[in-house]
């Protein structure tokens, strides 16, 4: 889930900056020390904007740079446990497929991808199940539960992990498959789906 946090913290500003502008200099810090970082509290930092920053600041004996209070937004992405998103596969592996869903990769484990035998094709970038002939390549657009989540501070990538064995997940074009079945109409091919209708 992507979301909106609201944090303060205190900025250093470096003495070979304090000629600059004050908030484009503390938004730069933030910047550096926000973005692309994972916490366990939110998740993965996409973005800092709106800052907000106390034009007087504080000084320490000793050290050339002034402290100020700043406030700002960061925007997100948290992943929760049982929450369906998409995304789209980005590597097939012998053991399953890596999903990109927000800023990270999930792990889509291959017992996890449909209830069938499944075999992998490495160098084709393929997964395909052989009763049912469904396939998830790179680039296939997905729908996903997320079944695990471990996100530890200080570390560049969290674990996730998900799953599509349940009804009405998997490759978009399965789901639309089931669902006119489902509904009792025939499933339109991708062939058909631009094809003109003959004239009457």
């Amino acid at each position: 889930m992507f979301q909106l946090v609201s944090l303060s913290d205190v900025v250093r500003i470096p003495p070979e900056k304090l000629n600059g502008p004050l908030t484009e200099v503390a938004e730069e810090i933030l910047k550096a020390r926000y973005e692309s970082t994972l916490t366990p509290e939110f998740g993965y930092t996409i973005l800092v904007s709106g800052v907000a920053v106390e034009p007087v600041g504080k000084l320490i004996q000793g050290d050339g740079g002034t402290y100020h209070r700043a406030s700002f937004n960061v925007l997100a992405f948290e992943p929760r446990m049982q929450e369906i998103v998409e995304g789209e596969v980005v590597e097939i592996t012998e053991f399953g497929a890596f999903v990109r869903i927000g800023p990270a990769d999930a792990l889509l484990h291959i017992s996890q991808i449909m209830d069938d035998y499944i075999s992998a094709d490495l160098k084709q970038g393929v997964i395909v199940g052989t009763n049912t002939g469904r396939k998830i390549v790179v680039g296939s657009k997905v729908r996903v539960r997320i079944t695990a989540v471990s996100l530890s501070r200080g570390v560049s990538m969290g674990k996730i992990g998900v799953t599509c064995r349940q009804p009405f997940l998997g490759a978009l074009e399965w789901i639309k498959e089931d669902t006119a079945k489902a509904s009792g109409q025939p499933a339109k091919k991708p062939a058909d789906e631009g094809a003109e209708k003959p004239d009457a």
